[in-house]
């Protein structure tokens, strides 16, 4: 059966490209996508890509893909808020790893907090879009360890 990873993002993640690109880069979700997916594709694993601004909506998108085999999850600003979020992922029982484009530790102290880190295989932060990159490259070689 053919590995499929999940690539999630969180609120206002959509206006990657217009919003704050001194903070997050000029890169949109769409292209983030792409490059995602495309790398993936090459090793011939799946990669399924969403993004929600509502809690709700990343949390009904996870039950749906629980069959799946890992996650890259960037949560945006619930990493500091979601508890349901968190159980959502303790729930489905993927491994994942928690990305940030931006260094959280350099912003304003209440994203120093993160409800996903602790329970991530581990976390990309501050990197920009490599995160993203690296974040899919890890997920290739556990996959295929796994």
């Amino acid at each position: 059966m053919p590995k499929k990873v999940l690539l999630l993002n969180g609120p206002n993640l959509n206006l990657l490209g217009t919003r704050e690109t001194s903070i997050y880069g000029t890169a949109t979700l769409p292209a983030i996508e792409q490059n995602i997916t495309e790398i993936f594709k090459q090793q011939q694993i799946e990669c399924a890509a969403f993004q929600s601004n509502s809690e709700g909506g990343l949390i009904d998108w996870l039950h749906t893909h629980r069959e799946s085999n890992f996650l890259l999850f960037n949560p945006g600003a619930y990493t500091h808020t979601s508890v349901a979020l968190r159980d959502a992922i303790l729930g489905i029982k993927i491994p994942f790893i928690e990305i940030h484009l931006s260094n959280v530790f350099k912003r304003e102290p209440f994203r120093h907090h993160s409800y996903f880190s602790d329970i991530a295989i581990g976390s990309v932060i501050g990197l920009g879009l490599y995160g993203y990159e690296a974040a899919a490259r890890y997920a290739i070689d556990y996959l295929q360890r796994s």
